[in-house]
């Protein structure tokens, strides 16, 4: 028996992108199982024509209760940033098209004026990275690239907020790390986000720089509201499935499909 596993959304166009379609269909009709790690995946894979498609929904490491590094407190990661005594924010996602930086920077233009300023740090690498910092100074953004780290942990500690401003994921890390860090998360609607964090975050509709932009300031300005989507987010993060839960999910279903069959059924197409 063949299993197929749906993690996210394919992102291309014109002739790449049917294709992609064409392979989508011929694997899940090949399948005996397909597994969407969100209800629209799943949705997706019945209409390409799979036979049997599941939710099986893919966790992250559940953080240690230790700081990962005891000796660097939220404190010292700000100055190292640039962002004593103004508030944080952080977004973590490689600098490709369809991560939404584009959007973000555009947002970014209405906090200029804000009282203060809030920095923008943005983790990770890719292609964009030229021309985003050419906008960045250009345009006088308080925005940071950062490039690559791998001490994403420390960095969400010391952050008011983090931001996921349009990247289609179906389980997005950076969501469920915030929630996990008890980070308030501004987000685009988009993906498997809303399924992902039920309530427990500002979503915004996705592809709209001035309502993301509006629910940041809003969020900076309400320290309750903050309270809120850090205990929110922590409950709505513990009713996600644990590693092993996901694996003890996946291993169900190969049990499932080899067991044998009565006998009567073993020649039925």
């Amino acid at each position: 028996p063949l299993v197929v596993t749906w993690h996210n959304h394919t992102h291309a166009d014109g002739p790449r992108a049917h294709l992609l379609r064409l392979l989508e269909r011929r694997a899940v009709k090949a399948a005996t199982v397909v597994l969407g790690t969100t209800s629209e995946l799943v949705d997706r894979a019945r209409r390409r024509g799979a036979r049997d498609a599941r939710l099986a929904a893919v966790a992250v490491p559940r953080p240690h209760t230790a700081p990962a590094r005891p000796d660097r407190p939220g404190a010292k990661v700000r100055a190292e940033l640039g962002a004593t005594g103004r508030p944080l924010l952080i977004t973590v996602a490689s600098l490709d098209p369809h991560r939404g930086h584009e959007l973000l920077l555009d947002a970014a233009r209405a906090w200029r004026t804000a009282e203060p300023v809030p920095l923008v740090v943005v983790a990770g690498e890719g292609p964009l990275r030229p021309a985003l910092q050419r906008r960045i100074e250009d345009e006088g953004l308080p925005v940071r690239l950062i490039g690559r780290r791998d001490d994403v942990a420390e960095l969400l500690a010391a952050a008011d907020l983090a931001l996921l401003p349009g990247s289609w994921e179906a389980r997005s890390v950076l969501a469920q790390e915030a929630l996990h860090a008890r980070v308030p998360l501004v987000a685009a609607r988009t993906g498997g986000i809303a399924e992902l964090v039920g309530a427990a975050a500002e979503l915004v509709p996705h592809g709209d720089a001035e309502a993301f932009g509006a629910a940041v300031l809003r969020l900076l300005a309400d320290p309750e509201r903050r309270r809120e989507l850090r205990e929110s987010g922590a409950l709505q993060a513990a009713t996600w499935p644990t590693e092993d839960e996901t694996v003890a999910q996946v291993l169900s279903v190969y049990d499932e499909l080899t067991q044998p069959r009565p006998l009567g059924q073993r020649f039925v197409t």
